[in-house]
């Protein structure tokens, strides 16, 4: 027993003498309190809408630091009665506790747990992780004696109360005020403190803004301890059920455009680990309309996507999904859909660029081009029409001959040009929207239409402040190019009008003039609306995630009735604005304005087909006043023939002079030609004015 005891005492010495040493040694190497005062684990974001109100805050808030003397002392008794309650009275190890804890451990329990002083609390916040191991256990209590030898306890009470966490970011009892009861720290009430108090044990699962009940309850337990303990009346009457709980606002939504605008703050601020404000471009009022249009029109297993930007590209409201707790893939600025008919825009601006202009005539009629044979949605030919009625009804047999005279490949270059930015095929059936894009990406292309054929950047981010107010960025707007000329822009809203007006876009009204496009694609599987209205352009998608088949879902259906109830409220305090359609075209592509610019009809000189003149005035037959097939009489088969008279061709003799001579005199200077009459079988060929642009390329059927 003897040399049990000798052993025993020498081994207690060592450990203590160990114990003391590393005590020493990690007190040498603490921080001093002035340095654990200043540091943060992570780095605090608000972020506010255009008008300056805070829509959401991310990261670690740590509100204001609060001297000792500052702290409400019945703060400092809620949290000794609940946490620690021999606080003032161990060296930072509580010896009673650990007795208890080690024992449950031994008898049982593989964790060693309900042993941490504030103290010991403290240090693991600082300094370790929250693993609940014996290693870590021991860490932690040598830290928190190195803490107890280096700082008092009113030292050690103010960084716990000012950087233990409560929860929703909250570090500190100052951020936690002011997250759940809207006042500073230094009005904490008792029923307030207990509830703060209560939740370090387990913050999500206490919280205020998630279980109401749950807080109170466990706010009520403080209280017990606390008259348990003599730190307040024991007939104190202490009501936390009746605290006033700052409002939560909702952020569910917005958390779609957040996670799109500020992973950009990596490439427009210097690193930086101090509090910052990042003020936005988002109108909390546009940004819960565009949410409640989305949810009250998408259909039943549908997600919803919508954006909307200003005419400088400033993201108004964007909304990524129904619901973001439930999905936060953002739909709006991630998915990649068909946009169906919606790309018909590009179709139309490069055949507008090319010459055409909207009151050009155009034929309906079956077409096929390398095989593939595209169908309009009713199944039927129209026939003739202007390029106007052709874009507003969408038929998708005018599209495709339009982009096989321009080329498929200008096609594609023209939505490059529109801020496309997803691969886009070639092949004939991308003129119907085959090629995959962003919902983003083709409200800005529509936005640089409505902005008069200049480019539209969108940005989410007006300027970045520091805790001070001091800017540290602050946007500049984008230089802007001038993408196609104003005349194509003009004639693209022209048409974008009339789709709403009188085509497939009509769910798109508003009261006031709205320039949009409708998108299906194969199935309905994609719907879209795409347009614009007195400086702000809107895009929405609708469909679902695994694209599968979503029932009567098309363009000018849903999409186009949330692109509505949404504008109606973004454009209300707008002034209403009439679209630039009036077409000043370039000198190439003018109309005569006097025919004495060309002559008379009767002035037009013939050839036959074999170059031979005709007298002028001769119709078909060498009779006058017959007239030769024009553009309102073409058939079918004469879209792929220039829009200029063409010729009838029939057979003919070859022994009859084709002009008379008094013509050839006229023409040639010569007066030995015979006269002649032109052959009655002959089918002469009007020369035309040269055209005033590109000729079109026959189409392949």
């Amino acid at each position: 027993m003897r040399r049990l005891f000798i052993w025993s005492g020498a081994l207690a010495v060592l450990g203590l003498l160990f114990v003391g040493l590393a005590v020493a040694f990690a007190a040498r190497s603490l921080p001093s309190y002035y340095q654990l005062q200043a540091t943060q684990t992570g780095q605090t974001i608000i972020v506010r809408a255009r008008d300056g109100s805070e829509i959401v805050e991310l990261g670690p808030s740590y509100g204001q630091w609060l001297d000792s003397n500052e702290i409400p002392q019945v703060m400092k008794d809620a949290m000794v009665a609940v946490e620690d309650r021999r606080f003032h009275s161990h060296f930072g190890v509580d010896p009673v506790r650990l007795t208890g804890a080690i024992w449950e451990g031994l008898t049982g329990d593989d964790r060693i747990g309900g042993t941490s002083t504030i103290t010991q609390q403290l240090a693991r916040n600082v300094f370790l992780n929250s693993n609940r191991t014996l290693d870590r256990k021991l860490r932690e209590a040598v830290l928190a004696l190195a803490m107890e030898a280096k700082f008092s306890k009113e030292q050690i009470l103010e960084l716990y109360l000012n950087k233990v966490y409560f929860g929703g970011g909250a570090y500190g009892i100052d951020s936690a005020s002011r997250k759940f009861f809207s006042h500073p720290a230094t009005e904490l009430s008792t029923a307030e403190a207990a509830i703060i108090a209560g939740l370090v044990k387990a913050p999500s699962r206490y919280s205020p803004t998630a279980d109401v009940d749950a807080a109170v309850g466990r706010a009520s337990v403080v209280l017990r301890l606390m008259k348990e303990q003599g730190r307040i009346p024991q007939n104190a009457t202490v009501d936390p059920s009746a605290v006033k709980l700052k409002p939560e606002s909702g952020q569910n939504s917005v958390r779609y455009f957040t996670d799109w605008a500020l992973p950009q703050l990596d490439l427009l601020l210097p690193e930086t680990f101090e509090p910052i404000e990042v003020w936005t471009t988002l109108d909390v009022g546009m940004q819960r309309a565009a949410t409640a249009a989305i949810k009250s029109n998408t259909p039943n297993g549908a997600q919803g996507a919508l954006v909307s930007l200003d005419r400088d590209g400033a993201v108004l409201a964007l909304v990524g999904g129904n619901d973001y707790v439930e999905t936060n893939y953002n739909r709006a600025t991630e998915a990649m859909r068909q946009p169906g008919s919606a790309w018909k825009l590009f179709v139309y601006l490069a055949a507008l660029e090319a010459g055409y202009t909207p009151d050009d005539r155009v034929v309906d009629v079956p077409v096929t081009i390398n095989g593939w044979s595209p169908r309009n949605s009713s199944g039927r030919n129209a026939g003739e029409m202007s390029l106007r009625s052709a874009f507003a009804f969408s038929i998708n047999t005018i599209a495709a001959q339009l982009g096989n005279e321009v080329g498929f490949g200008t096609v594609a270059s023209m939505a490059r040009r529109f801020g496309i930015t997803t691969p886009i095929s070639t092949f004939p059936a991308m003129v119907l929207g085959s090629s995959e894009v962003r919902l983003i990406d083709m409200t800005r292309a529509f936005a640089a239409v409505s902005a008069k054929g200049n480019s539209v950047e969108p940005y989410g981010i007006l300027k970045v402040t520091t805790g001070e107010g001091e800017v540290i960025y602050q946007h500049e707007r984008a230089r802007q190019a001038q993408l196609v000329p104003d005349y194509v822009a003009a004639g693209m809203t022209d048409l974008l009008q009339t789709a709403v007006a009188t085509g497939t876009g009509r769910a798109a009204q508003i009261g006031r003039p709205v320039a949009g496009k409708t998108g299906t694609t194969s199935s309905n599987k994609d719907g879209y609306f795409i347009g614009f209205s007195s400086g702000v352009t809107t895009g929405v998608w609708m469909g679902r995630d695994d694209n599968a088949r979503v029932g009567g879902l098309q363009g000018g259906t849903a999409p186009a009735r949330a692109f509505a109830a949404y504008m109606r409220y973004a454009v209300k305090d707008r002034p209403v604005e009439q679209f630039e359609t009036e077409l000043q075209l370039p000198e190439w592509q003018m109309e005569p304005d006097d025919e004495q610019l060309f002559g008379e009809p009767d002035d037009y000189y013939f050839i036959d087909e074999q170059g031979n003149l005709i007298e002028p005035g001769l119709g078909q037959g060498g009779e006058r006043g017959v007239p030769f097939p024009n553009e309102g009489e073409r058939g079918p088969g004469d879209f792929d023939r220039p829009r200029f008279p063409q010729p009838v061709q029939r057979d003919r003799g070859d022994d009859n002079q084709a002009a008379s001579d008094d013509f050839l005199n006229r023409a040639t200077g010569s007066g030995d030609n015979r006269q002649r009459s032109a052959p009655p079988n002959t089918a002469p060929t009007p020369i035309p004015p040269a055209p005033r642009g590109p000729s079109p390329r026959p189409i392949d059927y």
